[in-house]
């Protein structure tokens, strides 16, 4: 199920994501790839719209703690293997450890790679 939000371009995700939705959210913006931040507590995320900041916003509106949040990019029609690019201005966090973009802590990595798998995609193309 998605939550729409004030903005048409951001959803809340809570079970899986209808593909026609995600293609509309992967064509929004970039064409070729969709930003979300993943709740690694709640097992939710937000999905769409330009920024990070976007779908951090969302989620804090909806109950979820900071520290909880992690911005990646999802691309479609890339496998398992290369759909998820662990990389947001979001993730900067030094004083839990994360100094850069990208998520540096491997079981963070994993939560949010199970997240998305169940949520938005394993990689499959748009349908």
């Amino acid at each position: 199920m998605s939550v729409p939000s004030d903005s048409p371009d951001v959803v809340l995700v809570e079970s899986r994501l209808d593909p026609a939705e995600l293609r509309r959210l992967v064509t929004a913006h970039f064409e070729d790839m969709v930003k979300y931040v993943v709740d690694v507590a709640r097992g939710v995320a937000a999905v769409g719209g330009e920024l990070h900041a976007d779908e951090e916003a969302l989620l804090l509106e909806h109950g979820s703690r900071q520290e909880d949040l992690w911005g990646a990019n999802y691309y479609p029609g890339r496998g398992e293997a290369g759909c998820i690019e662990y990389t947001s201005l979001i993730n900067i966090r030094p004083a839990h450890g994360n100094r850069s973009m990208l998520i540096t802590d491997e079981a963070v990595r994993e939560r949010v790679r199970e997240i998305t798998f169940a949520l938005v995609g394993r990689g499959e193309p748009l349908a």
